[in-house]
């Protein structure tokens, strides 16, 4: 039943919203780069041809806006977040991660949340490329957090011992942002 998978506090919107800061990145596929930093065994930096050579999925999931809107059965195309992590080997003492976009925005999560199996860096959605208006050309997409978390136009996940909040973290939004717990501001 539909109802049962749009969180508390939420409505179901007819298409996939946009919504980010005023600020859209036109980032090409040449000019792309990810970079993986800090407590790493290994500095990464992935451009467009290495993220295409890493293994490939399709995962459908549901996405939930802190502004109350939920999009369901979108399904994304990219490779897990566990996998492009690994490359860096993030030492023990790397407990969070602060997610940085070509936008100049940041948010922050727990390593573990990276590590979920429904987590992608993300390059397409239902079967085409990601429009640059949702974060193209690569994005995150953590499922079990509201969007906020879902980082557009990802160019760097940096390795912390210690959290460091984010954008909309630091104008208090809460830091975990489970839909589930309608965890929207602190």
């Amino acid at each position: 039943m539909t109802q049962n998978r749009i969180p508390p506090g939420q409505h179901l919107a007819p298409e996939f919203p946009v919504l980010d800061l005023g600020i859209r990145p036109d980032i090409s596929h040449a000019d792309w780069r990810l970079r993986l930093h800090g407590l790493v065994a290994r500095e990464v930096e992935l451009d467009w041809p290495a993220l295409q050579a890493l293994p490939q999925i399709s995962a459908t999931s549901d996405f939930h806006c802190v502004t109350t809107w939920s999009t369901l059965d979108l399904t994304w195309e990219g490779v897990r977040a566990s996998v492009v992590l690994a490359l860096a080997q993030p030492l023990p003492e790397a407990r969070f991660v602060s997610l940085q976009g070509y936008d100049g925005y940041t948010t922050n999560l727990p390593l573990s949340a990276l590590l979920d199996e429904d987590v992608l860096i993300a390059h397409g959605v239902n079967g085409g490329p990601l429009a640059p208006a949702h974060g193209g050309p690569v994005r995150l997409v953590v499922p079990r957090r509201y969007g906020w978390k879902s980082a557009k136009w990802l160019k760097a996940i940096e390795f912390l011992a210690a959290d460091r909040p984010g954008f909309w973290e630091v104008r208090g939004y809460h830091n975990e942002a489970d839909p589930w717990l309608e965890e929207r501001f602190a």
